[in-house]
């Protein structure tokens, strides 16, 4: 059962749809933060200049000029730190074991050999008929079965 699961995972198609998810999640929150702190000030801009630490006030009567760079730094640091501890948790890890498997080191995915596949097909043929069987024996109009 877990051998199964992981040449599931293996396979390479999940790890790289989670890291998509994972990296685009992350870049989201760089995009509104951008949006949101330095284009929408921006856009709001009708005058004037205050500065308070990471934030910079274009229009003293308006809050809404407030540029962020704060908060924009802190989604690019976010967005970092996610990124590196996907690629060194996934990505390096699969792309290791990829190029093992490359080399012959590591053993692929296994895929079932045909005695594998006959024997199971005899399993279930068999299996199929004990049910028959017992379907046919507890027919009341038919009792020779």
């Amino acid at each position: 059962m877990l051998k199964g699961f992981k040449d599931f995972l293996m396979r390479g198609n999940v790890v790289d749809l989670a890291v998509a998810v994972v990296i685009g999640a992350a870049f989201g929150s760089i995009v509104t933060a951008f949006t949101s702190n330095i284009i929408n000030p921006l856009v709001a801009l009708f005058g004037g200049n205050n500065v308070e630490g990471f934030t910079y006030q274009l229009l003293d009567a308006n809050e809404k000029t407030k540029m962020d760079f704060g908060a924009l730094i802190t989604a690019v640091i976010n967005f970092a730190i996610v990124a590196a501890v996907v690629y060194f948790v996934f990505v390096l890890p699969m792309n290791k074991i990829k190029e093992r498997r490359k080399k012959g080191e590591e053993p692929g995915p296994s895929e079932p050999t045909d005695v594998e596949l006959l024997k199971e097909i005899r399993d279930l043929l068999a299996a199929q008929q004990g049910q028959q069987t017992v379907v046919q024996s507890t027919d009341v109009r038919n009792p020779k079965v």
